[in-house]
């Protein structure tokens, strides 16, 4: 994507969904300086699974969360404060992600005060939200055209997903 120039920024981000929510499955990589900048929690929505993700969907009101590249447009104030807007690049699989509203957030769900109190991080309604103390960080990293991909090792995606196969 990167040399198709959808992404202009020297970062990445993967999101790692076959891990528990109570780990740390968020990796934002700076390739300029080919160092990891961050790497904390993420949660997956609520009808994605408990503590592991296990189904994803593009629909709408689904409360899932969906796999796939992503590109990472502008910032907003939102109810959750500063957010980012995501757009979903991959037909069938994440396209409906602008119209969905899934954008990245901070969320007081996401913490380990959270994860001692309910056994499991909290999730959202298909965002990946993160951490009250890191969103401005983390968002302000990713902002105006980074590369986002949230994995999940789904057969039925790697095997259509056109990204993964160029």
């Amino acid at each position: 994507m990167k040399s198709q120039g959808k992404c202009k920024k020297n970062v990445l981000a993967i999101i790692d969904f076959q891990l528990s929510s109570n780990k740390e499955r968020l990796w934002i990589i700076d390739f300029a300086t080919l160092t990891t900048v961050h790497h904390t929690l993420v949660a997956h929505g609520q009808g994605t699974g408990q503590e592991f993700a296990q189904t994803f969907s593009n629909t709408p009101n689904s409360h899932q969360s969906s796999l796939g590249f992503y590109i990472t447009e502008s910032t907003y104030q939102g109810k959750h404060g500063l957010s980012l807007r995501l757009q979903g690049v991959e037909k069938g699989v994440n396209h409906n992600a602008y119209d969905r509203a899934i954008v990245m957030h901070g969320a007081k769900y996401v913490s380990q005060d959270f994860i001692k109190q309910h056994g499991r991080l909290g999730r959202s309604h298909g965002c990946p939200a993160v951490s009250q103390e890191e969103h401005q960080a983390i968002i302000t990293t990713l902002q105006n055209k980074a590369c986002l991909f949230i994995y999940y090792p789904d057969n039925n995606y790697h095997q259509t997903s056109e990204l993964l196969q160029g």
